[in-house]
């Protein structure tokens, strides 16, 4: 579709020390819809669900999540915890004085509104996520690990498997920040890439990021590659101008908080079994959040009461390639359950 900028505005909130910039679309009184972005992205990521969702009354929220675009980012990684991103969320509804939501969330954004649903199901009409399943012992490399498909990372060779990389920035933090400051235009031009179907079944480079020295096979940045369709020349501009002033350190932080993350799981009610409605879309051609032909998404069907699933044939960055397919789905889902 054709996003009509003109009807998505700008917009920033302070709480306490902290601030969150978050874009809008839609009438104010407006069932609330909330679209928390990922690694390494910003607000704008959901530019077509803002304009879509928007003209169908609903009112949406994206916000720059914290360490990311006009967010804070603070220097401290524990301040990049689940628990604190959380009350960031929580936080942003109570000063926009909105009711319970649906919340969507995709990579890092889906821990996040999984969280909210656990702990705050008073704040969520629903949730949904895209490509990244639910987990109730928390979105951690321990908790993926045993989960790994071994036909594609046999353990003696792979022993995380393509989780491999969070491990890696426990162990060399600063030097992948470095590689992926090393040339802005670069890393995402590198890491924006579309799926597709000769992607199944393939080793994820996160496999191998410690055993190469560092992202990108060692070499300390990213490679030249043309810009791929899913990335604009404009958004690729506002992702350089907008790391250019936050650097990658606070969105990096979000992967060094595994224990606290695990340990704040551990405290969900009903031991985070969840009971309001949920939509997970799988990325067909993602081959991190690989989750058709692996157990990844078993715990999920195990811990939601009401979950629906559905396939989008995409590779990770789902909402940026396949824009109408997402709309769709969490549109339908929303009037068959919502």
């Amino acid at each position: 579709m054709s996003v009509d900028d003109s009807a998505i505005t700008e917009h920033a909130v302070r709480t306490g020390a902290h601030v969150t910039a978050y874009l809008a679309c839609g009438p104010t009184g407006g069932a609330p819809m909330l679209f928390l972005h990922g690694w390494p992205d910003l607000a704008i990521a959901w530019r077509e669900q803002l304009a879509f969702f928007g003209a169908r009354g609903y009112r949406c929220i994206a916000p720059d999540m914290r360490g990311y675009g006009g967010s804070s980012v603070p220097a401290e990684r524990d301040a990049y915890a689940v628990e604190c991103i959380v009350d960031d969320m929580l936080a942003l509804r109570r000063e926009l004085a909105l009711g319970p939501a649906v919340w969507v969330g995709h990579d890092w954004g889906a821990p996040i509104v999984w969280a909210l649903a656990a702990f705050h199901p008073e704040a969520c009409r629903a949730v949904a996520s895209l490509c990244v399943p639910y987990y109730a012992d928390g979105f951690s490399p321990d908790v993926l690990v045993p989960l790994v498909d071994r036909t594609v990372y046999p353990a003696q060779t792979y022993p995380t498997g393509q989780w491999d990389y969070q491990y890696y920035y426990e162990t060399a933090f600063d030097e992948a920040t470095a590689t992926f400051e090393a040339d802005l235009a670069a890393t995402f031009k590198t890491l924006f890439r579309s799926g597709s179907p000769a992607f199944r079944g393939r080793v994820a480079r996160t496999a191998h990021v410690t055993r190469d020295g560092g992202w990108f096979d060692g070499r300390g940045r990213a490679p030249d590659l043309p810009r791929d369709p899913i990335l604009s020349e404009a958004d690729l501009a506002a992702y350089v101008a907008a790391f250019s002033k936050t650097g990658f350190a606070g969105a990096d932080a979000w992967y060094a908080n595994r224990e606290a993350n695990r340990a704040y799981a551990a405290r969900a009610p009903r031991n985070g079994k969840l009971d309001l409605p949920v939509l997970f879309l799988h990325a067909a051609y993602d081959v991190v959040c690989e989750t058709l032909d692996s157990r990844l998404a078993e715990p999920m069907r195990r811990d939601c009461a009401h979950l629906t699933e559905r396939v989008v044939e995409s590779g990770h960055w789902m909402a940026r390639e396949r824009p109408d397919d997402v709309n769709d789905a969490v549109a339908a889902w929303i009037r068959e359950l919502v």
